[in-house]
């Protein structure tokens, strides 16, 4: 608690800096677009927490994976068992990892096999344009598994022609090459990209390959936009202690997961259509013994293939959303077997406004083939109090049914339940939002009421784990955050202090009915959470980053952890210089693994314009 509280008073002394000079008035921050498939809306508009992470915040942020970068954000949750992306769970205000819906450009990428495989992203952090976080209820916007919230990558087809190279080196033999194109023309654009990282690891059996592949492409014709998408992520890793106790050392997986994606958006009169088809392949090769995968091997094959239709009708009382989304699921598997599964969606909602006060209703019918049918309502109030500031407030219902893992796994340690039903809640939110000349701040309140929830568990420790509908939980919490641009908030263009950001995050979660002795996944949530980020500039071309991360989980002690980076920027080329855990902190983000120490890392790109 004493480092919590000096880094809170550290970051909070940056605010008190006096301003200088006149600035434009013009210059505020971005009010993005907030992408939900069928009404979009400015991001001061929205009726719900949203946390938007920039295309300037992810290149000024000391990390090289989206993993690492979401543990930024205010209410996430980031457990890694290997570094830089390679393995790890995400959650949003103490849900789980199978209760977090991650989306690329509003694309489902949910595995039907288990949520450790979330946050296999066909995507390097160098294609993305910005991360769109929504916290509470998404069923009704996004569909199932949107549980406690949902995370929206949205990637970009840079307007210039370009290409880049960069390399990157560090401790533990960490490498690392990047190649990107840009191939802008007159009615498309092209966009590709290479990446390979490395790394013989940090302690025995750690080491790591990842390449990604990535090509988007945007066309114009007529009315009609057109994308194309498709990336590719393999991965091979020592897996040192990541599922089993630690005393199993050899532990090894290999990951291929694939996207490939064709998306039509028509502009015709008060109507906007957008018709999508997708296809996610994952597999995933796990040995028990890195040196003889005969002793133990499973082999997991997931293919989901999607067909979506969303339309935003603007008429006389506001913008009316539809959509309809077809999924179907199979998995191959020597542990699992053989399944499918269909998924149909349809989902309807409106957008009244009356002066200052705005209300969205909305419902999702879902239906699973190896479930029931089920209706999720949802509704979203928003009231403007005056130009900037805001009252919002939202209520939900979400849904998720059980991974092919929860119902059929099986090995010496761990039994599927074949008999397990959805897990659902009622969720709740209400909260404020300030946005004005270089600050964006919102507070609020959420609360989640959760039944028949899914957790793996057991009455003695010499039984095997199973999962099973142990009762209720109920999680509850508070969040404050805020961001401000400095030059904005200064006056002055020129100021050589540039962002400041600051987060606090509180949940209360309560099992109100479990009568197994051991339990697995019910309660590892953080308890308390505290973000913060500055980014000055030393001279005109030279940014340095400074960040913050307090976390305390109620089954792990609490931990302060400072990273660093520094970067040249010139018109052609750049370079970095960084560090995470600066003071060399021991600590662990699940009760397996422990993660590393200082890790200093370094590399440069040139751009051929």
């Amino acid at each position: 608690m004493r480092n919590f509280v000096l880094g809170l008073i550290v970051a909070l002394s940056f605010t008190a800096t006096p301003g200088f000079g006149q600035l434009d008035s013009t210059l505020l921050l971005p009010d993005v677009m907030i992408k939900g498939n069928r009404i979009d809306m400015p991001f001061s508009e929205t009726a719900r927490s949203v946390e938007v992470m920039t295309r300037e915040q992810i290149e000024a942020a000391p990390v090289i994976s989206v993993a690492e970068l979401l543990q930024y954000a205010a209410g996430i949750d980031v457990r890694q068992r290997g570094v830089h992306g390679v393995q790890a769970d995400v959650s949003i205000r103490g849900g789980t990892f199978d209760q977090v819906l991650i989306l690329v450009n509003g694309i489902k990428l949910a595995d039907p096999q288990t949520g450790h495989h979330a946050l296999n992203l066909p995507v390097d952090i160098e294609q993305i344009e910005r991360i769109e976080i929504l916290k509470g209820p998404g069923a009704r916007i996004f569909g199932q598994n949107a549980f406690a919230g949902a995370i929206n990558i949205i990637t970009r087809t840079p307007e210039e022609k370009f290409l880049r190279i960069g390399v990157q080196g560090g401790q533990y033999t960490l490498g690392g090459v990047k190649v990107s194109a840009s191939l802008p023309m007159e009615k498309a654009q092209h966009y590709f990209s290479y990446s390979r990282d490395f790394s013989e690891g940090y302690r025995y059996n750690t080491d790591y390959n990842i390449s990604n592949f990535f090509y988007q492409s945007d066309l114009q014709r007529g009315n009609t936009n057109y994308r194309i998408l498709a990336g590719l992520t393999e991965r091979a890793f020592g897996a040192n202690g990541f599922y089993a106790s630690p005393d199993f050392m050899d532990q090894y997986e290999e990951i291929q997961t694939s996207l490939v994606a064709v998306e039509a958006q028509t502009e015709k009169g008060n109507w906007t259509t957008t018709s999508r088809l997708s296809w996610r392949r994952n597999q995933d090769e796990y040995v028990f013994v890195r040196s003889n995968p005969s002793i133990y091997r499973n082999l997991h094959i997931g293919n989901t293939l999607g067909a979506e239709v969303h339309s935003a009708w603007r008429n006389s009382l506001g913008t009316t959303g539809l959509g309809l989304d077809l999924q179907q699921i199979r998995l191959q598997s020597n542990n699992l077997g053989y399944h499918n599964r269909t998924v149909v969606s349809a989902f309807v909602e409106h957008r009244f406004q009356w002066g200052r006060l705005d209300v969205i209703p909305g419902v999702l019918f879902n239906y699973f083939s190896d479930f029931d049918a089920n209706f999720f309502p949802g509704l979203d109030l928003g009231f403007r109090l005056h130009s900037g500031l805001r009252l919002f407030a939202n209520v939900g219902q979400t849904y998720r049914v059980p991974t092919f893992t929860d119902l059929y796994y099986e090995d010496p340690a761990n039994l599927g339940n074949p008999d397990l039903q959805p897990e659902s809640a009622l969720t709740y939110e209400g909260g404020i939002k300030w946005n004005y000349k270089g600050i964006q701040t919102q507070a609020s309140y959420f609360r989640r009421d959760g039944q028949n929830l899914i957790d793996w568990s057991r009455a003695v420790d010499t039984l095997p784990w199973q999962p099973a509908n142990f009762g209720n939980v109920m999680a509850q919490g508070a969040e404050l955050s805020a961001q401000a641009y400095l030059p904005v908030l200064l006056q002055n263009e020129d100021s050589w202090l540039r962002r400041l950001t600051l987060s606090y995050t509180y949940i209360d979660a309560e099992i109100l009915e479990n009568d197994a002795e051991f339990s697995r996944y019910a309660l590892e949530n953080l308890r308390h959470q505290f973000n913060a980020t500055f980014e000055y500039r030393i001279a005109k071309r030279i940014h340095h980053t400074i960040t913050y991360r307090y976390t305390d989980r109620v089954n792990l002690g609490p931990v302060s952890l400072i990273d660093t980076r520094i970067q040249y920027r010139a018109e052609r080329w750049d370079c970095f210089l960084g560090a995470t855990n600066l003071t060399d902190e021991e600590y662990r983000e699940t009760n397996l693994v422990v993660m590393p120490g200082r890790w200093i890392r370094g590399g440069f790109s040139v751009t051929f314009r």
